[in-house]
């Protein structure tokens, strides 16, 4: 009974199993607006757990380094005051929190939930997905009030005119695994 016991565990143990996240050909990017238009950039990824079970994502965990943060539209000294700013306790004060994390905990068809953690704060989200072999491509959307990054808000600040930032942030991802 013991080594049937055993051996049941073997085998369900072999149809679950992890795999990595190829951080070199994977991207992260972000997307934030204000009223004179959109800012994007990207962050690295400094940890992944991807948890794969009878052949179908089962759970995924990525891990952003904050301070990897960059802005792609500018350049030069407007580059560095914006990522300099973007990194400050106006936004995601990443000496302090110095990551992020996504973890995806429900894949189904088309969409996939879990949470985000940003500032040390946890939200739910709800993202549609698309698969390609073992690529996934997706663009989670959040408020970035809930996080308590509220610099330029509307909602907590008035009279601000064209200086608004608009609270709807994307994240979209392209994740290859291997």
């Amino acid at each position: 009974m013991k080594s049937l016991l055993t051996m049941t565990m073997v085998l369900f143990s072999m149809n679950s199993f992890a795999l990595n996240l190829n951080k070199s050909a994977s991207t992260f990017q972000w997307t934030g607006e204000k009223i004179a238009g959109p800012h994007t950039g990207k962050i690295s990824v400094k940890d992944s757990k991807v948890i794969v079970k009878d052949g179908k994502l089962k759970s995924y965990e990525v891990t952003m380094d904050m301070n990897s943060v960059t802005v792609d539209d500018l350049s030069g000294e407007w580059a560095t005051k914006f990522t300099t700013h973007i990194l400050s306790e106006d936004f995601f004060e990443a000496k302090k929190y110095p990551t992020a994390t996504l973890k995806v905990t429900s894949v189904g068809q088309k969409t996939m939930k879990g949470s985000l953690t940003i500032k040390g704060k946890t939200q739910p989200v709800e993202f549609p997905y698309y698969k390609k072999g073992n690529t996934y491509t997706g663009t989670v959307n959040f408020d970035r009030t809930k996080f308590g990054i509220i610099y330029g808000s509307k909602n907590f600040f008035k009279n601000l005119g064209d200086k608004v930032i608009d609270n709807n942030v994307q994240l979209s991802f392209i994740a290859v695994l291997n």
